[in-house]
């Protein structure tokens, strides 16, 4: 299974102008191919007059990485393989890119359409921000009321990220813990709270780890 990987904090919107053809990149977070699919289905209705609607998307689908592209009636090889190239050299998943073009009525020949649907594509990219995402455990800490400042100034002193907090006989704490952090602060616990503290994994998921600037 795919350890780490990267994807985008949030969807955006970025166009150029080449020759006066408008290329209009929309860059999207998508967590599956079937949400990928849905997505070109509203950008292409939105843009319903354009000439192009050009794509190309790679997501984590269970085990390994599904992508594709298309040109859209573009040159072969001139649109959604650009796309899609700048994607993989990031190692950037779980995104689709829909670059849509409006002709402006000058050709741009295969070497200027390389050029613009890429540029179009990365400047959506220097306009998001990357998060650097990988596997990691979701886990459950049960403890009672006395320890749980102490537990959240410890949480929050190693940037775990807390999801959901229960309040019953004791307070469930639900929290994303890398790999390497699991086991370094596991170790640590037991200095700062050992009585009537239970931790366990629920399960293997994908967290985030940070923001690259």
């Amino acid at each position: 299974m795919l350890e780490n990987f990267k994807t985008i904090q949030y969807d955006n919107c970025e166009e150029i102008i080449e020759k006066k053809s408008k290329f209009i990149c929309n860059m999207i977070y998508v967590s599956d191919e079937e949400e990928a699919l849905n997505k070109i289905k509203e950008i292409k209705k939105k843009y319903y007059d354009a000439r192009h609607n050009c794509f190309a998307y790679r997501v984590l689908e269970e085990e390994h990485i599904v992508q594709r592209s298309s040109d859209d009636g573009e040159p072969s090889g001139t649109a959604g393989a650009p796309i899609l190239n700048i994607l993989e050299k990031n190692n950037i998943v779980n995104v689709l890119v829909v670059v849509t073009r409006y002709f402006g009525g000058i050709l741009l020949g295969t070497g200027g359409l390389v050029k613009a649907y890429s540029d179009a594509t990365l400047k959506s990219l220097a306009s998001n921000k990357i998060i650097e995402k990988e596997l990691g455990y979701q886990v459950q800490i049960s403890l009672p009321y006395t320890a749980m400042q102490k537990i959240e100034y410890f949480l929050k002193n190693n940037n775990i990220s807390v999801i959901k907090k229960e309040f019953l006989d004791n307070v469930i704490i639900i929290a994303e813990f890398s790999k390497n952090d699991y086991e370094k602060i596991t170790e640590e616990f037991p200095k700062n709270v050992i009585e009537n503290l239970e931790i366990k994994i629920e399960k293997e998921k994908i967290i985030s780890k940070k923001v690259v600037e």
